[in-house]
C-alpha cells in the first residue's frame, strides 16, 4: 500500500480511482460491481499516529478490490483497519499531516457511512433520503453495526459513563475542536439542506454536480491555501441490466471542471491523459519521505491549470471558455441519460472508449 505491505487477496475487482499521484490508494472511485467509496478525514478523541500504517485512501481502495457490495467493502475496511491500524502522513510534505477516516460507501442496493476513531469504528446503514459527510463524525445513536470493543473503550477512557443511549459522534468527538472541523460543521449543515431541498423531487447526478460546485457552502473548497482537488458523481441503477456511470472531472474545482462519463465494459480504452507520471527514484519511496517535490501533474491537469489563469487573467474568454466546457459536459450527461432511460443502446466498443474519448474533447478545447 502507501507506506506498509498487507497480504494480497487472491482476487481483486477492476477499480476506477480518483487519487492523489504520490500515494496508491485514492480519495474516491467505483468497481466493476458498482460498488463507490469516497472518504473524509477526522479528528477524534483517539489520538492520531504518525506511526506508518494504512491511510484512509489505502482503505478506500482496499475495500474497492476486495468488495462486490458496498456490505462487503464495509467488512474488508474494517477488519484491515482492525489489524493493521491507520495512520502516517497523508499530504505529500516534511511536516507530517495525520488525521482518521470516515467513508461513504454505496452500491445499487445500499449504501453505508463509516466512521473510524483509530482502530475503532462505528458504521449506519442508510436506507432512505440524502446523506452527507463532511470532516466531522456524524453517527449518533443510530448504530447499525460496531467495533466490538469500541463501547468499552469508551467507558475505559471515560468519556462515557455506560447510562443512557451510546452517540458515537458525542462521545469520540474532541471536545476542543481544530478550526478545520468548526468550518467543517457548517459545510455539513449546508450539504443536509442542499440535500433536503432536493430529496423531494428528484436528485439527478446534475443535482449533485450542482451541490459539489456551490462555493458559499464551502462543498466546493478554494480557500487558504486548499482547492477541491476532484470530484466524483455516480449513478448506480437498480435494474442490473443498465450499467453504473461513474463522472469523474480528473481536475481541480469542480465549478470550473467538467464532469467526464466512465462505464466498466470489456475491452476499455485506457486514458493516459489522466494518468500522472511515475518516478524510479520517487520521493514519495525513499525514506526519510518528501525531501524533493516533482511534477506529478498529468497532462488534462497541466491544460486545465493553464485554462484556469485564463479564466482569471481574462473574463471575457474564460467564460467563453466555461460555456464551451458545460456544453461538452450537457452532452455526455445526455447521451448518458438517454442510455439509462433505455431510449439509445450504445456499442460496447463506444462505450469502451467513452471516457478517453471526453478527455480528448476536452483537452482540444485548451489548445
Amino acid at each position: 500500500c502507501t507506506y506498509i505491505e498487507i497480504e494480497q487477496a487472491e482476487r481483486t475487482h477492476a477499480v476506477v480511482l480518483s487519487r492523489p499521484a504520490w500515494l496508491w490508494g485514492a480519495e474516491m472511485g467505483a468497481n466493476e460491481h458498482g460498488v463507490c467509496v469516497g472518504n473524509e478525514g477526522v479528528w477524534t478523541r483517539e489520538p492520531v499516529g504518525e506511526d506508518e500504517a494504512l491511510l484512509g485512501m489505502d482503505l478506500v481502495r482496499l475495500g474497492l478490490e476486495r468488495g462486490s457490495s458496498a456490505r462487503e467493502a464495509l467488512e474488508v475496511i474494517t477488519a484491515l483497519l482492525e489489524r493493521h491500524g491507520q495512520g502516517g502522513s497523508c499530504k505529500e510534505e516534511p511536516v507530517p499531516f495525520v488525521y482518521h477516516n470516515t467513508f461513504l460507501l454505496a452500491d445499487r442496493h445500499e449504501a453505508w457511512v463509516l466512521e473510524t476513531a483509530g482502530r475503532y469504528w462505528a458504521a449506519q446503514r442508510i436506507r432512505e433520503g440524502g446523506r452527507n459527510i463532511s470532516n466531522q463524525l456524524s453517527i449518533g445513536t443510530d448504530i447499525t453495526a460496531e467495533h466490538e470493543g469500541l463501547r468499552q473503550r469508551a467507558r475505559s477512557q471515560g468519556w462515557w459513563s455506560g447510562a443512557g443511549e451510546f452517540s458515537f459522534a458525542e462521545v469520540f468527538s474532541l471536545e476542543q475542536q481544530p478550526p478545520r472541523m468548526e468550518a467543517a460543521k457548517s459545510r455539513y449543515r449546508a450539504g443536509k439542506e442542499l440535500l433536503r431541498q432536493h430529496a423531494a423531487g428528484h436528485i439527478t447526478a446534475e443535482t449533485l454536480m450542482a451541490i459539489l460546485r456551490d462555493k458559499d457552502s464551502g462543498i466546493c473548497v478554494d480557500s487558504e491555501g486548499f482547492r477541491t482537488a476532484g470530484s466524483m458523481v455516480s449513478v448506480l441503477p437498480r435494474d442490473p441490466a443498465l450499467p453504473c456511470v461513474h463522472f469523474f472531472t480528473a481536475t481541480p474545482d469542480p465549478s470550473r471542471s467538467v464532469f467526464k462519463p466512465f462505464v466498466f465494459v470489456p475491452g476499455l480504452k485506457p486514458a493516459p491523459q489522466v494518468s500522472s507520471p511515475t518516478f524510479s527514484d520517487d520521493p514519495a519511496k525513499k525514506v526519510p519521505r518528501f525531501q524533493s517535490t516533482v511534477d506529478r501533474r498529468h497532462e488534462l491537469y497541466r491544460r486545465h491549470q493553464a485554462a484556469l489563469e485564463l479564466m482569471e487573467r481574462d473574463q471575457e474568454r474564460g467564460q467563453e471558455l466555461l460555456r464551451t466546457l458545460r456544453d461538452l459536459e450537457k452532452q455526455g450527461l445526455e447521451a448518458v441519460n438517454a442510455m439509462l432511460a433505455g431510449n439509445v443502446a450504445p456499442r460496447p466498443e463506444e462505450l469502451a472508449e467513452l471516457f478517453f474519448d471526453c478527455v480528448d474533447a476536452e483537452l482540444k478545447f485548451y489548445k
